[in-house]
């Protein structure tokens, strides 16, 4: 085989092996992906089985806390009519609140009630950490609007 030849094999070999790689990587993580469903995604009636997560924005208004202050219970919402009753048993993120973006894991129950196992919160693009004011050794929050 010719000097040529032997390179020309060698890369259409690693081609074929990147391409394989990264189908068996897809293949792999299908089932893994981060993907959500909205509530307009779930029609009703229609509700997925198994552990799922469910994406939106928490209702304002919805937001209940039980007496044993860690247990919530809140609403998901998106653009669409339909809405997500969650009930979730934990400490939330500080960035949970009425209004701001959600994705909860979890199932759902028999009677549609979405019991979350994970809440995950999510934050726009001009989100800014509190400051740590080095003097005092206390963080403050700045506003972006001055």
């Amino acid at each position: 085989m010719k000097r040529k030849d032997q390179r020309a094999a060698l890369l259409i070999l690693a081609l074929v092996a990147m391409v394989g790689a990264v189908l068996l990587a897809m293949s792999g993580l299908k089932d893994r992906a981060a993907y959500f469903y909205a509530p307009g995604d779930l029609k009703a009636g229609q509700v997925p089985q198994g552990a799922v997560r469910i994406g939106g924005m928490v209702e304002k208004g919805s937001l209940q806390r039980a007496a044993d202050g860690v247990t919530i219970a809140f609403t998901v919402r998106d653009e669409s009519p339909n809405r997500i009753r969650v009930r979730y048993k934990g400490i939330v993120p500080d960035l949970f609140k009425e209004g701001s973006g959600v994705v909860a894991e979890g199932s759902f129950g028999p009677d549609g009630l979405f019991a979350a196992s994970e809440i995950l919160a999510k934050h726009d693009e001009n989100y800014m950490p509190p400051r740590l004011d080095a003097k005092k050794g206390e963080h403050k929050s700045e506003s972006l609007a001055k």
